[in-house]
């Protein structure tokens, strides 16, 4: 390992991010440091090392190249403030399930940065294979002072599911403080919903969360792919009905149209936890990729309902393709924080 728990392929990839952006995006080195969230000393280190190790020649060389075009698109045609794109697998048939160690490896990477920064003393978390694939891949170091909260409820139908539940892994590797309310991620209906938020703890876990600085989640597409439907969380049928309500993506819980805009649908009564965050004075990150999440992620975006986004490479092109398409609302503009649904 490196210093600071950062693997050595890690600072290979910062170094060749941190070339790129000098040689080819002509960006300064506090601009750089900016945008990579490091000190412009390491940001000389990591320029000058990239130029000794020959990773600068005439061009930038590596797998990265491509990636780091994606993300400057990707951050100035959704007004992100964060991007980060993962070489993908040459067999795009393998879907998801391939993908998540490197979208977890490069999640793990901006969490570790930002807690190193400590700007953050409240984090908020949401369930799925790509946060739990996130804090296996974190470096374990304390800190003092931090919690970690649930933004949505933790259980589900299916005991087997309890995999995702990432809340504990990472209280446990950081000795933060863990809340996480003992509720269902759904209640079977709203008079259930009404009796579990007066619970002891749920409320405390809730308002812990919705203090939170920071956001992590992943992005659900509507099908039976989805995490929601494979753990259990919810039924075939109702994600159909979410499908037929005009629901093209879920985040945590919630659903949205093509637009990007929240849609109520029968689901929505039921569900436990936090509104979905409103990016203004707050990072939301979102790790996501696979060709199945293209329509997902793309919804998303357009919603601005995220400030930060790690992708695949090809997801990135496929979202980047999808935009650049005939707007679904037809010039319908988008107003940050604007809801269909409560």
């Amino acid at each position: 390992m490196k210093r600071g728990g950062v693997p050595p392929g890690d600072e290979t990839e910062l170094a060749t991010r941190a070339a790129w952006l000098y040689y080819e995006a002509s960006l300064t080195q506090a601009e750089i440091s900016e945008h990579l969230r490091i000190p412009p000393a390491r940001v000389q280190r990591l320029i000058a090392g990239a130029a000794r190790d020959g990773l600068v020649r005439i061009l930038i060389e590596g797998d990265l190249a491509g990636c780091l075009g994606l993300e400057r698109r990707l951050i100035e045609r959704f007004s992100l403030t964060y991007c980060r794109v993962v070489p993908s697998l040459s067999d795009e048939a393998t879907g998801t399930r391939r993908i998540i160690p490197s979208l977890g490896r490069a999640a793990a990477a901006f969490l570790h940065e930002a807690l190193s920064r400590g700007g953050h003393s409240v984090v908020g978390l949401g369930h799925g294979r790509t946060m739990a694939a996130m804090i296996d891949r974190l470096p374990r170091e304390m800190r003092g002072g931090l919690k970690v909260a649930s933004i949505i409820g933790g259980l589900s139908r299916r005991t087997d599911a309890s995999l995702f539940d990432v809340i504990h892994a990472l209280a446990d590797k950081t000795g933060a403080a863990a809340y996480l309310p003992p509720v269902p991620f759904y209640a079977q209906s709203r008079a259930d919903r009404r009796v579990l938020l007066r619970q002891r703890g749920v409320a405390e876990a809730f308002d812990v969360a919705a203090e939170a600085t920071l956001y992590l989640m992943g992005i659900g597409e509507i099908g039976q792919t989805a995490s929601l439907s494979q753990t259990g969380m919810v039924l075939p049928e109702e994600l159909d009905q979410a499908s037929r309500d005009g629901a093209v993506a879920e985040m945590l819980g919630l659903f949205v149209d093509a637009r990007g805009t929240q849609i109520r649908t029968e689901l929505h009564d039921r569900r436990i936890g936090i509104p979905l965050p409103v990016p203004e004075g707050r990072e939301v990150l979102a790790v996501a990729g696979g060709p199945e999440k293209r329509t997902a992620i793309t919804a998303i975006l357009r919603g601005r309902l995220i400030t930060g986004l790690i992708t695949d490479e090809t997801t990135a092109q496929d979202v980047l393709e999808a935009a650049d398409e005939q707007d679904p609302a037809q010039g319908i503009s988008h107003v940050p924080g604007k809801r269909r649904a409560p």
